[in-house]
């Protein structure tokens, strides 16, 4: 399974609405659902999303390790087609980084609550429900099929910054910062 290249911020692919799946008896889809997963392990991200390594399809990855959502991992999940719907209209900022925005990070406004409806890799649709950073991960990886990128949900571009300035300031203040060791949340 090849590592497939990351589309960063700028490219068209991750500026527009993905296509729906429509076909899933296509060959190509496990295929590319492999090598998603391949890309995103190489990456160490937790979250990958189909325009992310230039498909312009509604496919998303993703995974939540248990210690960073309260003690409760969410295994791989792969979705196809996702609608959220969000059960709250409560808010919560938080830091967020994307594997198509390199060496950045940015405090980002997401629901605490959703709902979300999705296809599984045979068709068959699954819903769940999900809070915290589960909620969270969704939502930013979602975001990537209608062409919206983490800075454009932020809403204070004051916490825009470099991940490896914030960490030199915060080793320079005693400090630790509240992101995981790549500097990523969620991807």
């Amino acid at each position: 399974m090849p590592v497939l290249p990351i589309a960063r911020m700028g490219a068209d692919v991750l500026k527009r609405r993905a296509e729906e799946v429509t076909d899933f008896k296509d060959p190509s889809l496990p295929a590319l659902v492999d090598n998603m997963l391949e890309t995103m392990t190489e990456a160490r991200g937790v979250g990958l999303a189909a325009p992310q390594v230039s498909v312009p399809k509604r496919i998303v990855m993703f995974f939540v390790p248990a210690e960073r959502n309260k003690g409760v991992e969410v295994p791989l999940t792969v979705m196809i087609n996702p609608v959220i719907t969000p059960v709250t209209q409560e808010q919560d900022e938080g830091w967020e980084a994307c594997l198509s925005v390199p060496g950045l990070t940015g405090e980002v406004p997401r629901y605490t609550a959703i709902k979300y409806r999705y296809q599984d890799l045979s068709g068959a649709t699954v819903e769940r429900e999900a809070e915290d950073f589960h909620a969270r991960v969704v939502q930013h990886e979602c975001d990537h099929l209608d062409g919206i990128l983490y800075p454009m949900r932020m809403s204070d571009m004051k916490s825009l910054a470099f991940v490896d300035v914030l960490e030199t300031e915060a080793r320079a203040r005693g400090e630790t910062l509240d992101l995981d060791e790549e500097g990523r949340n969620p991807e």
